[in-house]
């Protein structure tokens, strides 16, 4: 199994970035894929999670209404879409995936972790 994160940069604040998690290895159906985002000396925190064949979709409070997460079942690849980003989201970003009958925003739960993408926002 592998995830691959990418898209992470240096923004400034109120910009938007968007970032990407190529998928192989696994039987997306049976998953959901998500991102949490970790800031130094943190926890990882839970960002956004997608629901592979349903396509619903979960947001942490912090990002709700400027993030959106979606896929591409072509492509096998969730996106994090991220508009106006603020300094605050400066962190950085990793994709994960776990059973798609779960929604946890503890990264414990999680099964599978890409390497993260720095996101940095300039003020």
């Amino acid at each position: 199994v592998q995830l691959q994160a990418s898209g992470g940069g240096l923004v400034q604040a109120g910009g938007s970035l968007r970032l990407s998690c190529a998928s192989s290895g696994l039987t997306l159906d049976l998953y959901g894929l998500g991102w949490f985002r970790q800031f130094p000396g943190k926890a990882r925190e839970f960002v956004a999670f997608i629901r592979w064949s349903a396509g619903s979709t979960y947001y942490g409070d912090s990002v709700k209404g400027r993030f959106t997460i979606s896929r591409d079942s072509a492509e096998n690849t969730v996106y994090l879409q991220m508009n106006d980003l603020k300094p605050e989201d400066t962190a950085v970003y990793y994709c994960a995936a776990h059973d798609a009958r779960l929604m946890s925003t503890t990264p414990e739960r999680w099964d599978y972790w890409g390497q993260g993408t720095q996101v940095t926002v300039s003020s």
